[in-house]
């Protein structure tokens, strides 16, 4: 499929797309940055009391292996 120029620009796709196939359409979009907002939705998560470690007492319990054979 050849796409125009304008339209490409117009859309704001760089480099790479996706493809999406939604009822009778064929959609492409731009593929969104990786971790985008991240930061705020950690943010939202530490505001609500949402980002406590769920497995800490895992990360304390040592086996006696873990204390004497295991080189830290």
């Amino acid at each position: 499929i050849r796409i125009p120029k304008s339209i490409i620009d117009q859309s704001g796709i760089k480099n790479e797309v996706e493809l999406e196939v939604k009822d009778d359409k064929i959609i492409i979009k731009s593929l969104s940055e990786i971790r985008k907002n991240w930061n705020l939705a950690f943010q939202k998560m530490s505001k609500s009391n949402d980002d406590l470690l769920l497995d800490e007492n895992t990360l304390t319990d040592q086996s006696s292996w873990d204390n004497k054979e295991w080189t830290w």
